[in-house]
Formats: structure tokens, sequence, C-alpha cells
């Protein structure tokens, strides 16, 4: 008896700490206004995280009109919702021009993310809403930012500039 009230004792201290490291497992607090954008590689090959990023440019580049006047999170969602399929056209368009015979596939869901610096902007380890883009078994190393508020904006040279809208309405109250 003593030896099973150990055991459970064990198994509900390591469950205790999975928690405590990797998010409480609900959306809340800081999290609950993001939503975040997180694109899987088909695999880890050179060939598939170069086209990841190629996809990652031109899905930036798409999406950023689309979320640039939303005004809340859920606005965002409702906004991206309706132009998944748009979203998996674009990222399919780069993968087919490349050659890769392999698809993309777009959802809104909630997923598990580590803590990020962006700049100036912390966003902890958590559950995040996220637009979650697998491309073809979507198994491979992925990029991830955050889509609402935007963060995230493709530079005239192809590299992704980090920029808060946030930052930017408060300079232009202050500035």
């Amino acid at each position: 008896m003593k030896k099973i009230g150990i055991i459970i004792l064990l198994i509900a201290a390591i469950a205790g700490l999975s928690i405590a490291f990797m998010g409480n497992g609900t959306e809340d607090g800081e999290n609950a206004s993001y939503l975040r954008v997180h694109i899987r590689a088909n695999s880890n090959s050179a060939d598939d995280q170069a086209v990841k990023y190629q996809v990652r440019d031109k899905v930036v580049e798409f999406l950023t009109p689309t979320v640039a006047d939303c005004e809340t999170k859920e606005q965002a969602i409702e906004k991206i919702t309706a132009r998944l399929a748009e979203v998996e056209k674009v990222a399919d368009g780069v993968l087919r021009a490349n050659g890769y015979t392999y698809g993309a596939k777009a959802s809104i869901r909630k997923e598990n993310f580590p803590t990020r610096v962006y700049e100036e902007v912390t966003l902890e380890a958590g559950v995040y809403d996220a637009l979650i883009l697998e491309l073809g078994t979507g198994t491979g190393d992925n990029w991830w930012c955050v889509v609402y508020p935007p963060l995230c904006f493709t530079g005239g040279n192809g590299n992704v500039v980090y920029k808060s809208k946030i930052a930017e309405v408060i300079q232009k109250f202050f500035g």
C-alpha cells in the first residue's frame, strides 16, 4: 500500500512539473490577445527548409493587408479563416514554382509555443491561437511569429523584419 502511495505521489509530481514547464495548457492573460503563425516544413532536408522560408515570405506578404486594419484578435481570426483556402493557394504556388509535388494545409487552432522574444516584446510559453500551415507532412523544423497584433512583416530584401503595430500607434500618438 505504501508503494502505491509513493508511485501516485511521483506521478502527480511529474505531471505537475510537466505542466509548470510546458505551460498550463490554457490560453489566458497575455496569450489571449495574440494570434500566432506556425509554418512547418515537410522535412529537415536543406531543400524543404529553404522552400519553407520562401513560403513564409509570400504568406506574410499575403496576410499583412488582411490583418492590417483588424482591431481585435477575433477579427483577425475571422478574416484569416475566411481566406484559409487562399493561404493554401499562396503556399502551394511557391511549392509548385520550386518543383515540389506536396501541398500545404492551413488551419487555425490552439498550439503550445515556447517563450519567444521579438525585439522589445516577449511572449511567454503557453497555448496560443495560431494559424498553422503544414507543408507536405509538416514534420520538419518550423518557423513561427505573430499575425495579430502584426509583428511580422516582410522586408524588401526578403528578410523578415519584426515590427509592432502597437508601437507604431504609440509613436504616432506621442511623436
